[in-house]
């Protein structure tokens, strides 16, 4: 009898995880921002520090 409460404990546990984690995925999603080819670049160009760049040689 202990076996099976283990058993179904284990499969809510799974079950509530997976769906746990999909929310999470979902939930971002939801709030991302959709843009044109130019100001995406613009928005990478601003995310990246012109130190880094300097020392690569660019």
């Amino acid at each position: 009898m202990a076996a099976i409460g283990i058993f179904v404990l284990f499969v809510l546990l799974s079950v509530g995880g997976g769906l746990l984690l999909w929310s999470a995925v979902d939930s971002e999603k939801r709030d991302r921002q959709v843009m044109d080819r130019e100001s995406a670049e613009k928005a990478a160009r601003r995310d990246t520090s012109e130190d880094e760049d300097e020392r690569r040689g660019f």
